[in-house]
């Protein structure tokens, strides 16, 4: 459910659509806080487990593989979750915020769960196809990256008087 009172419609046209370099900027200040997150999960699941399901073998650590599976779906699963959470509460993560930026849907309203999760799952190789995905934004008309085409979305630059004013 979406929190309207936290997050009001916005005239997404009264604001710039965020360029590339604050995008990772505001990724990079993310990624600090989705790795907690992953060590935190990593040390419990480790807990969980046990020493051993790890072992050293010719210089090399290898984990059994039902656990390394388990372990990458909950990373996944957790970065989704970070990101979805402050989308659709906020459309800001603490990146975003920390760089004015703010996700929302095309329409100016909050994003809803499947937009989030559209986002969240084209933005992997949006990033890891050498950026093409990122980088269209320099080709797109409204400087929209990929993923944010195919899930209805837009970065945009929240204007400073408005974050201030809790915008």
């Amino acid at each position: 459910m979406n929190d309207t009172a936290a997050s009001p419609v916005i005239d997404a046209a009264d604001c710039p659509t965020a360029g590339l370099l604050r995008r990772l900027a505001a990724l990079l200040y993310d990624s600090f806080l989705v790795a907690a997150i992953w060590m935190l999960l990593g040390f419990v699941m480790q807990l969980i487990v046990g020493p051993d399901s790890n072992q050293l073998v010719d210089g090399h650590v290898e984990t059994d593989p039902l656990v390394s599976a388990v372990l990458f779906t909950v990373m996944l699963a957790s970065a989704f979750g970070f990101y979805a959470w402050f989308w659709t509460h906020t459309g800001q993560t603490l990146g975003m915020l920390a760089w004015r930026l703010r996700a929302i849907s095309a329409d100016g309203k909050p994003m809803s769960l499947r937009q989030c999760a559209l986002r969240y799952l084209l933005a992997w190789p949006a990033m890891f196809c050498f950026g093409i995905g990122y980088l269209w934004l320099y080709i797109d008309k409204h400087g929209n990256a990929v993923h944010d085409i195919f899930s209805g979305t837009r970065v945009i630059v929240v204007p400073k008087q408005k974050a201030k004013r809790g915008f």
